[in-house]
């Protein structure tokens, strides 16, 4: 039986680590026994006819501009079958002037809760960094946006992808995300918000989940801002098995 093939793009800003992360999970198709073309380069997605013979795209690629016939052959090729799988920013904050790729990948981040309240920038450009460190000074510090918090996997599930897995701990970004109510989520964790937002009280975040885009599945993880939380047991395998799940 022929291999599965599997596109992988990275980039976008460094801080998420994408070459790392990419690297990463090009080895862990590889050693599902698939073809795997790594590329840090949006240049394949203007062909329509090579993402159609892909069995999964992984994007890891944070931010960026993403232009409308880019976008729609992704949305083609996946709506047509191929799988579209990732994690963190690579996926789920990428192309944030895309509303079709928020569409089609279920969410996008807004915020990271943290523990103290710390506006965001909307595009990370140098500028807007420098500014965002003048008027939030502690935004510059390691870990400034980090917090402590727990992975809970949805309890009495019978999906393959989180059977026997522990929740566990992390100290790590959390995402604030907006979310298609479709999504099928598979772990959550309890967001507990600072500054404004803490007005509205505690609420559960999808942490992974699934969804549908035509005839491809869509899988997606917000863990992965650094590319060793791979080294937690469950994150990893819970990605292993949503790349292969989604998978066409």
């Amino acid at each position: 039986m022929a291999a599965k093939k599997a596109f992988i793009f990275y980039g976008g800003w460094d801080g998420h680590e994408p070459d790392l992360v990419s690297a990463r999970f090009k080895k862990m198709l590889e050693n599902e026994n698939f073809e795997v073309i790594r590329e840090d380069s949006l240049d394949r997605l203007d062909d329509l006819e090579f993402l159609r013979s892909c069995d999964l795209i992984v994007p890891c690629w944070t931010q960026g501009d993403l232009d409308d016939p880019k976008c729609y052959n992704v949305a083609d090729a996946v709506l047509e079958g191929v799988g579209l799988a990732g994690c963190h920013g690579g996926m789920c904050d990428s192309f944030r002037w895309s509303v079709e790729w928020q569409f089609m990948t279920g969410s996008q981040w807004v915020s990271h809760p943290g523990d103290p309240w710390l506006h965001h920038c909307s595009k990370l450009t140098p500028e807007n960094l420098e500014y965002n460190r003048k008027y939030n000074p502690d935004s510059g510090k390691p870990g400034a946006f980090w917090t402590h918090y727990t992975v809970n996997f949805k309890k009495n599930s019978s999906s393959p992808l989180i059977a026997g897995l522990d929740d566990f701990e992390v100290y790590t970004e959390q995402y604030y995300l907006h979310v298609d109510p479709c999504i099928d989520v598979l772990a959550s964790t309890r967001v507990r918000t600072a500054g404004p937002h803490a007005a509205n009280g505690e609420v559960d975040m999808p942490v992974v989940y699934t969804k549908m885009w035509g005839k491809g599945r869509v899988f997606y993880n917000s863990l992965g801002h650094h590319d060793d939380i791979f080294d937690i047991p469950q994150v990893s395998e819970v990605q292993r098995r949503g790349f292969l799940w989604a998978t066409r």
